[in-house]
Order: C-alpha cells, then structure tokens, then sequence
C-alpha cells in the first residue's frame, strides 16, 4: 500500500501547477506541436518548454519528432484518468454554474 500511495504522490505532484495543468488539459485532447501549446496557453516559448521537459523527465508525457517539429502527448495513463476526474469535478461545475 506504501508503493501505491508513493506512486499517487509524486503523480500528483508532477501535475500541480497551474501552467502544467493547462498544457496537460490541451494534451489531453490529443497530440499537440510545442508551437501549438504556446498557442493555446499564452505562455511563453521558454515557460512551455520547460514545463514539458518537467513533464517529460517523470515520463508523464512523450515527444515525437518530426522535421525540426517536436510534438507531445500525455503517455502516462493514471495521468489521463487524474485529468479526466478533474475535468469531471471542476468543468462540469462550470457549465451548471
């Protein structure tokens, strides 16, 4: 049980924070270009990137390169499910309200 609650832990703590939720949020609809993800999130070129290099160093997403284009999806699959319960929890209380 340790090992379990260990792993949900550091899951958790390589998803807090506002700016990797909301790249986690565009990748969850699928696979997206670094270009693309500054597009939708208004960060910053630098802020993107380092984000993902966190996100990439827990493995919780994966980058494909294509050309000079490097694109990232979410490869970690309790991930998936962490984003699909908050989607659940937080945006659907936005809709009712």
């Amino acid at each position: 049980m340790l090992g379990a609650l260990d792993g949900a832990s550091e899951l958790l703590k390589s998803l807090s924070g506002r700016s990797r939720l909301m790249i986690l949020r565009h990748l969850w609809e699928g696979e997206k270009p670094v270009g693309e993800l500054v597009r939708l999130t208004g960060m910053r070129d630098a802020a993107v990137s380092q984000q993902l290099a966190l996100l990439r160093k827990d493995r919780i997403v994966t980058a494909r390169r294509d050309g000079q284009t490097l694109y990232y999806s979410i490869a970690h699959e309790g991930a998936s499910r962490v984003l699909e319960a908050l989607h659940g929890v937080f945006c659907a209380s936005e809709a009712e309200a």
